[in-house]
């Protein structure tokens, strides 16, 4: 069984094949294992939800052995819950498995990192030096986080005290501890210039911050300031209305057009600049509290590329993820150059349209309309401990509501899906390759709304 599941010509070390075994049907490989090449139909490039989810499509589709799955990481997280760590809503444990338990049947998991691409020849060189070759590439490496992008952030974050990010479970649980531990002063949250992952994910935990201060008796001693190197609260006029109407009614400064550049974590100081500026003008804030999204850009192997963009994103068609020049190779999730909010529901509805089109081109066919995809992302912006807006749209920025009722206005039942349905659904049907969005749920819904305004 091993040997039909690893390919063809390949050599397990005796330690390999035990793994093997204990796995049942999954194929486990690992970098102690003794191999030079690996063949294999499909590669995927990272082990992330964009990755295990058309992993599982594949592998139920062509079979034992046909895909390998290449992720260095011994961990998988699912990070939309990191929000609510920071917030003291839920704990880190609860959004961790380990990343062997969710390896798709029939999948070979290399715990290995890409180094090399090599497009041309159909094949990828992994940081132990084996190489995958290949028939058809998947890129799922996902975005990576640079605080190196922010002066004096990296020691800020080791070492400095109520300087705190949710965007790494290494940092997430500092978050709260000094969340508790603010009693009076500035507490900044900042957003850097995009792309970023999860682009609610910023002010959220402004909002989970301003209810517990208030719920304790310290809010009127806090200055709450949100800095945004964007030029709005929210990329969709409808939502961010109503997200502005929930900062004038909690009085949460806004300011615009502000880029951290620096932390002074001795001194206590930020560092913006002003990107509204000619010479972006730069200004200093003090902090007694500051949450920072560090800046996220493409990884290393990706951006040295022949599959990057000039900004170093896989360059794929917006409406097929099938890359520009390479026929065979296919993008999902963060990694790409598609202009959608980087959102693990973006990705549920990629999956969809990146197994159909990958079908498509295996048969010589084009990617029928129907199965494009519309940029569709989705935002569940928590705004209290029992709230929350659902923000949803498309490449266009237009809402793309799924429920019969104005999604813009603050809903307990939003909150509830975010929190209690969510993970599940992520666990337990999108890994699984079976989520693929709301979209016949959202069908459904509007025709019974047209229906009951038809018959009033």
């Amino acid at each position: 069984m091993a040997n039909a599941c690893m390919g063809k010509g390949l050599k397990l070390a005796p330690k390999s094949r035990s793994l093997l075994n204990l796995a049942n049907s999954r194929c486990i490989g690992t970098t102690s294992a003794k191999l030079e090449n690996y063949q294999y139909r499909f590669a995927i490039a990272g082990g992330g939800c964009g990755g295990i989810a058309i992993a599982a499509k594949l592998a139920e589709k062509y079979g034992k052995g046909k895909v390998i799955i290449i992720e260095p990481s011994s961990t998988h997280y699912y990070q939309p819950l990191f929000t609510l760590v920071g917030g003291g809503l839920a704990e880190l444990q609860q959004s961790m498995k380990p990343t062997d338990s969710i390896i798709p049947r029939g999948c070979t998991l290399l715990k290995d990192e890409v180094k090399e691409f090599e497009p041309e020849q159909n094949y990828l060189t992994t940081g132990a030096g084996h190489q995958v070759h290949y028939e058809y590439l998947i890129m799922a490496t996902g975005i990576t986080l640079r605080y190196d992008m922010v002066d004096g952030l990296t020691e800020a974050l080791k070492y400095g005290d109520n300087v705190c990010t949710n965007y790494s479970p290494e940092y997430v649980q500092n978050t709260f501890y000094y969340l508790k531990n603010m009693k009076k002063g500035n507490a900044l949250f900042t957003f850097p210039t995009p792309p970023i992952k999860c682009a609610g994910a910023p002010q959220k935990i402004m909002y989970l911050a301003d209810a517990y201060w208030r719920n304790n008796g310290v809010r009127d001693n806090i200055n709450i300031q949100y800095h945004t190197a964007l030029g709005v609260l929210f990329g969709v006029k409808k939502f961010a209305d109503g997200l502005n109407r929930v900062c004038d009614e909690r009085n949460l400064s806004r300011n615009y057009q502000r880029n951290l550049v620096k932390i002074d974590h001795a001194k206590k100081i930020a560092t913006f600049e002003d990107l509204s500026s000619e010479n972006k003008d730069r200004d200093d804030c003090s902090y007694d509290f500051i949450h920072v999204t560090p800046p996220m850009g493409p990884q290393q192997a990706v951006k040295d590329s022949k599959l990057a963009d000039p900004s170093g994103y896989v360059d794929v068609d917006k409406y097929t993820l099938q890359h520009v020049r390479y026929a065979n190779v296919f993008g999902v999730g963060d990694c790409t150059n598609t202009p959608n909010s980087k959102t693990a529901a973006a990705v549920a509805a990629q999956q969809k349209t990146l197994y159909k089109s990958l079908k498509a081109t295996m048969a010589g066919m084009p990617l029928k309309p129907k199965h494009k995809y519309d940029g569709y992302a989705a935002c569940p912006l928590v705004t209290g401990n029992s709230k929350a807006i659902l923000a949803e749209f498309d490449y266009d920025n237009q809402p793309l509501e799924t429920f019969p009722f104005d999604q813009s206005e603050e809903r307990f039942s939003m909150y509830f899906l975010k929190r209690h349905m969510m993970p599940p659904l992520y666990w337990k049907s999108l890994l699984r390759g079976t989520w693929t969005g709301p979209k016949e749920i959202r069908k459904g819904f509007q025709a019974y709304k047209e229906y009951c305004e038809k018959n009033r």
